[in-house]
């Protein structure tokens, strides 16, 4: 491995190999002079391209955030009392976070390339804890979010820019428990990652993103459980690598990655500097410029650094959702599965049923609103079948799997009101059902198939006895595991089966025929177990599988027709202009091609969210016009 060398700024090549800015020429030392070191609050770097002659945010004492040239002197100051300062680049300027002092609150606010002068500075609501430091992150689409970080083990994220400026109303999206002894953050856009300090433990890293599992790794820890001497102060995220200053024995570690694991290259001494805190760098060139704060000022470096950017994981195409619906009455993981049921005579007035498999099912019209919930125990999964001759009337059916009696419970929906009623529960064979789904033969026959946790599938004929719903076992078969998801193709009369570690496989619906598998997609680079939802989009011309990737919070479409190309992956962003947060942990979906009205003339997808983050409210559902995804996978459709 190449050892790191630290070369002296400018004008003190022939001076030792690491040196303080003041130990430089004079001209580097008027950047900023003696008195006003002694009041800086927090400096941070700033890329040679982001703004012409701008070298560098600073914020003073009492004073403000100075943006400054290379020369120190003051472009632009947003006067005021702050203190921890991060930036990012939006399309109108320079986007920039920090904490009011005076306050006790966190602002953002905007440099804007067109007027050069600090615009649209939004003041955060006031948390129940003191904060100590800000860092902003932008996921994929550039929104921006901004984590704030308490000594005492608290912190928010919240959205506060989309990819142009900062928004009107910042979004609170989740609470994070940090770690205790905690003042320092940064966050690597790319990856996804979020990095804090614990004084006297080390450096730890969460995933950034806000649909993630708020779970951690050590990254660098103090000794005896690592190599830092004898504390963790702040960070720098440098390409392949972070450099971590220990301020109780004055020194910097410099940490790179290789193969997904951290490993500490060298460590410099910086007994020059008094408790050196907080650090920024950036690449020019082949090199690092280094700026470290400690309590008597900042001091300037340069290293030399040939390491390379951790590759990024391949960027999955995102769309956003346009409606949601209104959260489930349970809390916890509640929200299950979807089914959407298409109004015949007026399909702007079709509904969504969607299970709460603590309680019952949810009824909800297109604006997400809800319309009913039938309290009838812990449904798990629903679906629906147009036209069933019941008790002497036509009705269209929904059954849902019933986790409390291990039976099909079965819903009539009344075609002119829209009424959703019960009509009762039939037995089934399994000992703890699990997944559901329904199948209409060319004769009009109606079947519901279900599937037990221990792989076993069971196919019923829904039948009305004088009266009283029924149901007779017509067939049945297995898989090797665990399965949920699963769809049937009535125009074609094939079944799709996810087993959710294994495969997604398809068989003859029909009940009189084989059960002879044959696998559609196995989990592998596409497809992340868990498989769970699964639905069919269907058009004169198209036949698309839609399937919830569990395992990367994504979808992947296939054509439903043999050989079942793939055609494309997509997730499910965040809407920050209709304050609908982005989708994870999907559990069940559906679709379909039926032109709904406004959005949703090329149809609709409507899928369970894992974590309903904007507002912070029990799991919901969420729609999106298959328009986007059409869009943005080129899913064209030479029938329309």
């Amino acid at each position: 491995m190449n050892k790191l060398r630290l070369k002296p700024t400018l004008l003190a090549s022939c001076l030792m190999a690491f040196l303080p800015l003041s130990a430089l020429a004079d001209k580097t030392l008027h950047a900023v002079d003696n008195q006003h070191n002694r009041h800086i609050e927090s400096t941070q770097l700033l890329n040679k391209t982001v703004i012409n002659h701008a070298d560098r945010l600073v914020a003073y004492t009492q004073k403000g955030i100075a943006l400054e040239s290379v020369d120190g002197k003051t472009m632009s100051l947003l006067k005021g009392n702050f203190g921890s300062v991060d930036h990012r680049q939006v399309k109108q300027g320079l986007l920039l976070a920090s904490v009011d002092l005076d306050r006790q609150q966190a602002m953002v606010a905007l440099f804007d390339d067109t007027s050069q002068d600090w615009v649209a500075s939004t003041y955060l609501p006031q948390p129940d804890f003191k904060i100590e430091s800000v860092c902003l992150y932008q996921d994929e689409t550039q929104n921006g979010f901004l984590f704030l970080v308490g000594e005492q083990g608290q912190g928010e994220q919240w959205l506060v820019a989309d990819a142009s400026s900062p928004i009107a109303l910042p979004q609170l999206i989740r609470h994070i428990s940090t770690p205790p002894e905690s003042e320092y953050c940064q966050v690597d856009d790319a990856l996804s990652r979020f990095y804090i300090n614990e004084e006297s433990v080390g450096i730890w890293a969460y995933d950034a993103h806000p649909e993630a599992d708020l779970s951690r790794y050590p990254v660098a820890l103090v000794e005896p459980f690592g190599q830092l001497k004898d504390s963790a102060a702040g960070m720098t995220i440098v390409p392949g690598g972070l450099l971590v200053l220990d301020a109780e024995s004055s020194s910097l570690s410099v940490y790179v990655e290789h193969q997904e694991q951290w490993q500490l290259e060298t460590t410099f001494p910086l007994k020059q500097l008094i408790e050196p805190e907080a650090i920024s760098a950036r690449m020019d060139g082949e090199k690092l410029d280094i700026i470290i704060k400690h309590d008597m000022g900042t001091a300037s470096y340069t290293l030399t650094w040939p390491h390379k950017k951790t590759s990024s994981p391949e960027a999955i195409p995102l769309v956003t959702p346009l409606k949601q619906t209104d959260p489930v009455p349970s809390l916890g993981d509640a929200a299950d599965d979807p089914a959407i049921w298409v109004n015949q005579r007026d399909p702007e007035q079709s509904l969504i049923l969607g299970t709460d498999k603590q309680g019952g099912l949810g009824v909800y019209d297109l604006d997400g609103k809800t319309q009913s919930f039938l309290a009838v125990g812990r449904l798990n999964n629903v679906d629906v079948r147009h036209g069933f001759h019941f008790n002497g009337k036509q009705v269209d059916l929904a059954i849902a799997s019933n986790r409390d009696n291990n039976s099909l419970h079965v819903f009539a929906i009344d075609p002119d009101s829209r009424k959703v009623s019960e009509i009762g529960e039939v037995a089934t064979h399994a000992q703890d059902i699990y997944g559901l789904c329904m199948y209409k033969n060319k004769q009009g026959d109606i079947y519901t198939i279900v599937n037990d946790k221990d792989g076993r599938f069971f196919q019923y004929l829904m039948q009305d006895k004088h009266g009283n719903i029924a149901g007779e076992l017509v067939r049945q078969f297995k898989v090797a595991t665990q399965p949920e998801g699963c769809v049937a193709d009535d125009k074609h009369d094939r079944l799709f089966i996810g087993e959710e570690n294994r495969a997604v496989w398809t068989l003859d619906a029909r009940a009189d025929e084989p059960t002879v598998m044959t696998q559609v997609m196995p989990v592998a680079e596409h497809l992340k177990e868990d498989i769970e939802g699964i639905s069919l989009y269907q058009t004169q011309q198209q036949n698309f599988l839609v399937i919830s990737s569990q395992g990367n919070n994504s979808y992947v479409i296939l054509d439903a027709l043999p050989p079942f190309a793939y055609r494309g992956v997509f997730r499910i962003g965040f809407n920050t202009a209709a304050g609908i947060d982005g989708v994870s942990e999907t559990d069940g979906l559906d679709v379909t091609s039926i032109n709904l009205g406004q959005s949703w003339q090329q149809g609709m997808l409507v899928v369970q969210d894992g974590r309903n983050r904007m507002p912070r409210a029990n799991q919901n559902f969420k729609y999106v016009p298959w328009s986007a995804i059409a869009d943005q996978l080129g899913l064209t459709d030479i029938s329309k």
